[in-house]
């Protein structure tokens, strides 16, 4: 790691301090040129104890940049990962309080809700789909997801600052028609996302590593070293398909997977 500890304390703080007052610092890696990959996780996981110390749980995961194109423009060749806390669900159907964040974007991505412990190295996507299963409704099934993105860097942010930046992860809504991993091919779900009733944006989930149980695999493996695992009951974010949408107060936002249902959430 090229940071001290000191530094990425301070940072996680100033991270911290900007989600409290809804301000746009200047990014990271700006302020600290040499900052490496191992630095930006190591930022988050001090980001992460600072609001679990007041009281935060965590409840899941969250991958992003799962798209080749994502990767290419920010000169990576894997995805990034962040954490989802319990006060970052959002109803589907329901209100999102655009004062609690600086920006917003949405996305459409696939949740895997975990029913046994999943752990690397050498996961693949079959061990995945062996442990996600969805029996009855609610926090045990597999849902459909939006998430609500929080900016909190301003310029052209690098992959180390939004890996600090909790992956620029800020929300989530689950919805849609529960279903077995098994039941459909996960490759071929799609969604229409619509803002204020016009289409914005379509998708595919193969979009998310060939295979969205693919990019839950890399996340196993990727946590492996750390002594993690994913834990039954976690939802984890398998990715977007689909470019982020910008919102703003006022608007509405309609994911529509055709035969495994919709989600929708309004932004106040």
């Amino acid at each position: 790691m090229a940071l001290s500890n000191d530094d990425m304390q301070a940072c996680a703080r100033r991270l911290h301090q900007a989600e409290k007052t809804r301000t746009q610092i200047r990014q990271l890696s700006q302020d600290f040129p040499e900052i490496s990959i191992a630095d930006a996780y190591a930022i988050q996981k001090a980001w992460v104890d600072v609001k679990i110390a007041e009281g935060r749980i965590v409840k899941g995961h969250k991958i992003g940049l799962t798209s080749k194109a994502m990767q290419s423009a920010l000169s990576i060749d894997e995805p990034d990962s962040g954490v989802l806390l319990d006060d970052m669900f959002f109803a589907d159907g329901g209100l999102v309080p655009t004062g609690r964040f600086i920006a917003t974007r949405v996305e459409a991505e696939l949740a895997f809700v975990m029913s046994k412990r999943l752990a690397g190295p050498d996961c693949t996507m079959f061990d995945v789909l062996n442990a996600t299963d969805f029996r009855g409704a609610g926090a045990g099934d597999f849902g459909y997801a939006d998430r609500a993105r929080r900016s909190q860097n301003q310029g052209d942010a690098q992959i180390f600052d939004t890996i600090a930046n909790n992956a620029a992860n800020a929300g989530i809504v689950l919805g849609g028609r529960p279903i077995r991993p098994l039941d459909a091919d996960l490759r071929w779900i799609g969604a229409l996302c619509f803002k204020n009733g016009q289409l914005e944006e379509t998708g595919l989930a193969a979009g998310v590593l060939n295979h969205p149980a693919t990019a839950v695999a890399w996340l196993a493996n990727k946590i492996a070293p750390l002594g993690l695992a994913l834990e039954p009951g976690q939802v984890v974010l398998a990715g977007s398909f689909i470019r982020p949408i910008e919102t703003r107060k006022g608007d509405t936002i309609q994911a529509d997977y055709g035969a495994y249902g919709s989600v929708s959430c309004y932004f106040a």
